[in-house]
C-alpha cells in the first residue's frame, strides 16, 4: 500500500547539517582552482583546441564551478536542519589525522621508511582506539608489509633516515636499499 505524499528518499526537501558549509567550501575551491588556471597551464602554438593543455582542465574546473554554484543554491534554498556547526567541528577534527600523516612523511627522511611506518602504523592503531596486542601486532605486520612492498618489490626510492649514517656500512646499505 503506497502512502500518499510520500517523498522519495533521494530528493530530501530538508537539507543536512553542514551541507550549505561544504557547499560554500565546494565553490570556494572551484572558483579557486578555475582563477589559477591561466598562470598555472599554457598555450601551445600550432596545436588544436583539444591537445591544448589548458583546455580539458579549463572545462573540468569550469563544470565543477557551474555543479558547486547549482548545489549552493540548491542547497541554499531547501530548509535548515539543526546541527551544522557540530557537523563542521566533526570535519575539522578529521584533518587532525592530515597532521599525523605530514608528520609521517616528514620523519622519513629523519628515522628512516621501517622506522616511520612502524610507528605511524602502531599509533594510528591506537588513535583509532584500537588496543590489544592482536591489533598491535597486525599494526606492525602492515608496516613490514608496506615497507617491504615499496623498497623491496616495487623499488620505490625513498631516502634513507639521517639515523642510518651511524649504522656500520654494510648494515647501513642494506638498511637504505631495502627498509
Amino acid at each position: 500500500m503506497e502512502h500518499e505524499n510520500a517523498t522519495p528518499h533521494v530528493f530530501p526537501e530538508a537539507r543536512k547539517p553542514g551541507e550549505l558549509f561544504y557547499s560554500f567550501i565546494f565553490l570556494g575551491t572551484a572558483v579557486a582552482l578555475l582563477s589559477m588556471i591561466f598562470w598555472q597551464t599554457s598555450v601551445l602554438p600550432g596545436k588544436g583546441f583539444s591537445a591544448q593543455p589548458r583546455t580539458w582542465p579549463f572545462i573540468s574546473l569550469a563544470g565543477m564551478t557551474l555543479f558547486a554554484l547549482a548545489n549552493l543554491v540548491a542547497t541554499s534554498r531547501s530548509a535548515r536542519t539543526p546541527g551544522r556547526w557540530k557537523e563542521v567541528v566533526i570535519w575539522v577534527r578529521s584533518l587532525e589525522y592530515v597532521g599525523w600523516y605530514l608528520l609521517y612523511v616528514a620523519a622519513i627522511p629523519v628515522i628512516g621508511y621501517l622506522t616511520a611506518t612502524l610507528v605511524f602504523c602502531l599509533f594510528m592503531t591506537w588513535r583509532s582506539g584500537y588496543r590489544s596486542g592482536l591489533a598491535f601486532a597486525a599494526a606492525a605486520g602492515f608496516a613490514l608489509f608496506v615497507v617491504l612492498l615499496f623498497k623491496s618489490l616495487f623499488n620505490v626510492k625513498i631516502p634513507g633516515g639521517a639515523v642510518y649514517e651511524y649504522l656500520p656500512d654494510t648494515f647501513r646499505y642494506i638498511m637504505i636499499r631495502y627498509f
